[in-house]
């Protein structure tokens, strides 16, 4: 019986796996006119309700701290997001959007609602 679990857990994870895959595809046509990838979105999607240290979204991504930090400090280097002081850590600043970083998001929404709503029909 332990085969038949293990087999279904690996065509399970092997699923799981191509639709993320097709996911980032996606997410990656939707952000190319606004100037972003796949990766900025997410990281910028994350600190637009508030401000994160970069632990923070990592944590809220479930992706490593690392790869934040290296997207983070792109975003920053291109203005579309500011470290700022953070008063609970005075190293760990935190990360927040800009205007700028504000706005490419929203050049994403009507192809993210018109995508919503192909996959609901």
């Amino acid at each position: 019986m332990s085969r038949v679990r293990q087999d279904l857990l690996s065509r399970t994870a092997l699923g799981v796996f191509r639709l993320n895959g097709q996911f980032l595809s996606v997410a990656d046509e939707l952000a190319r006119p606004a100037g972003l990838t796949a990766a900025w979105w997410q990281v910028l999607g994350a600190v637009l309700p508030e401000p994160l240290p970069v632990s923070g979204v990592a944590r809220a991504m479930g992706i490593t701290r690392q790869s934040v930090q290296r997207v983070a400090d792109l975003l920053v280097d291109r203005g579309l997001a500011a470290y700022v002081p953070n008063p609970a850590h005075r190293r760990a600043k935190l990360l927040t959007p800009t205007p700028a970083g504000r706005a490419a998001v929203e050049k994403i929404d009507p192809g993210h609602a018109a995508l919503a709503d192909r996959l609901a029909e």
